[in-house]
């Protein structure tokens, strides 16, 4: 049983600068030049150092979940399935965020259950306490705080309304084939349903 990575407490979906970064690595092809590039020239418009630093450091991640053919694709999409790759890399990066979207989202959204609320999310988060100690041992405001953080990311990413209402994932087909290939396995982030899925994969 792994330990889970939490350092999501900043930021959001990190929409602008991932697609400021990822076209200057498919340019440059390595991340030690993208790094030194982004951080000296405040490609991320950040107020201070330590924060490019940081920033840069949390969007680099992420993009390098992604081969460099999903890069590409993130830069040519719409900017629809721009934020739904995003959210792919975001729970590629962090355990906790994709079995909420696996076993709180997915399943309320297969159940007709379209809201998604605080209480649903600390239920979620209160039963992986009880096996993960990193988790049960964090303060009241960092467990608020993550709480925040993921809310924010869903909302950006279209996935749940204003309201926390969800909102179906509708992406592309080409998108849809890039990502899911032949196995629809990493589908189960978003609330899609089979059917649909099936018919984007056809």
């Amino acid at each position: 049983m792994g330990v889970y990575r939490l350092s999501f407490t900043t930021g959001g979906l990190y929409f602008r600068e991932c697609l400021k970064v990822a076209p200057l690595y498919l340019e440059l092809g390595c991340w030690d030049s993208v790094r030194n590039i982004s951080i000296e020239e405040n490609l991320l418009q950040t107020n201070t150092r330590s924060s490019s630093v940081r920033t840069y450091r949390e969007v680099s991640t992420r993009l390098q979940q992604f081969s460099n053919d999903e890069i590409e694709l993130l830069v040519e999409s719409s900017k629809q399935d721009q934020r739904y790759l995003l959210w792919l890399a975001i729970c590629r990066q962090y355990k906790l965020i994709e079995e909420f979207a696996v076993e709180v989202i997915r399943e309320k959204f297969l159940g007709m259950d379209l809201s998604l609320t605080h209480h649903d999310y600390n239920l979620f988060f209160n039963r992986k306490a009880d096996w993960h100690p990193e988790l049960d041992e964090l303060s009241t405001s960092t467990k608020n705080k993550l709480r925040q953080v993921l809310f924010r990311m869903l909302g950006e990413a279209d996935l749940i309304s204003s309201g926390n209402q969800m909102i179906p994932a509708m992406l592309s087909p080409k998108v849809a084939r890039a990502i899911f290939g032949t196995s629809n396995s990493q589908s189960v982030i978003y609330p899609i349903s089979d059917a649909d899925l099936g018919d984007l994969l056809l």
